[in-house]
């Protein structure tokens, strides 16, 4: 009886852990498709709500054609007009989590499809921080393709 005790206390913390991540990916996916689906709709102050802007925070966007750009994370938080609202919609797919405690990084491709119908495909990788007990986008990087 004593080993079968003692073996529930040395499993238990890794059951709650792996619990626990699975708690923290579900959450993560929520904040990323909300993200998403705020600047799509124009909605500052929601899409905001997703952000936490730390000193190092840093958002690099290549695109297909070979550039890249240092976007001020202020622009996501403060969108210049006629940046978002535009319509349409994102599919984000094949995810990967890294998740320690309180920071994570996420990668995952993104299907948007433009109001017009048009399409832009990415690999993105997100990083995160939990503030006051919610996932909050501290970063990202994304690289525009093209498919084929």
């Amino acid at each position: 009886m004593k080993k079968i005790l003692f073996a529930f206390l040395v499993l238990l913390p890794s059951f709650y852990a792996r619990s626990q991540k699975a708690q923290d990916s579900i959450a993560i996916k929520n904040l990323l498709e909300k993200e998403a689906v705020t600047w799509r709709a124009g909605d500052v102050k929601a899409h905001a709500d997703c952000w936490h802007i730390q000193p190092y925070s840093r958002i690099l966007v290549s695109t297909a054609d070979g550039n890249c750009y240092d976007v001020s994370p202020e622009n996501v938080i403060n969108p210049p007009a006629g940046t978002m609202g535009k319509g349409g919609y994102a599919v984000l797919s094949n995810y990967t989590f890294s998740i320690q405690k309180k920071h994570a990084w996420v990668s995952h491709d993104e299907l948007s499809v433009a109001a017009d119908g048009g399409k832009t495909y990415s690999y993105e990788i997100r990083l995160l921080e939990k503030i006051k007990g919610q996932w909050k986008l501290v970063g990202q990087s994304i690289h525009i393709y093209k498919p084929g």
